[in-house]
């Protein structure tokens, strides 16, 4: 196995999370702390614009939606060499989200809509009960044109 393809394959992870108020100010609070990590790591400035709009929407959601009097909600990140993972974490399983076309004159109800928009994937994980999990996932490499998009492995195996 070559070089290159040994250190894809163990690709170094880093980690963030936090637990924050469900209230406006956690959510801004989430925001803050989010940019401010991903600064520190150094991630390709094309991904710093569409993931602070991410981790906004989801902690917006979270403070909104998922907010259980006295219970936090949780913010997690992970970044590998590949792809940024933003994770938010709250205690209204039951409130599961949907993405639905706003009204013309609504003044919110476009979060998921932007979401959609600047990750290349998303999702939610229930549980444990009574919590959910509301993911993200940014590519932070551009595709090679030299490499199959298929999920073929090149000849590896």
């Amino acid at each position: 196995m070559n070089q290159e393809k040994s250190t894809q394959l163990h690709s170094p992870t880093r980690h963030f999370g936090v637990l924050l108020s469900p209230t406006p100010r956690g959510a801004r609070l989430a925001r803050l702390l989010a940019m401010e990590w991903l600064r520190t790591w150094d991630l390709p400035h094309g991904v710093m614009h569409p993931a602070e709009h991410v981790v906004a929407e989801l902690a917006a959601n979270a403070a909104t939606h998922g907010r259980l009097p006295g219970r936090d909600f949780r913010l997690a990140l992970h970044a590998t060499t590949d792809v940024l993972r933003i994770e938010v974490t709250d205690t209204r399983g039951d409130d599961l989200p949907s993405r639905q076309p706003p009204s013309t004159d609504a003044v919110s109800g476009r979060g998921l809509l932007l979401v959609e928009a600047f990750a290349d994937r998303w999702g939610v994980v229930l549980g444990p009960v009574p919590r959910k999990t509301v993911w993200a996932e940014l590519h932070l490499q551009a595709p090679r044109h030299d490499e199959p998009c298929s999920g073929a492995t090149g000849g590896l195996f």
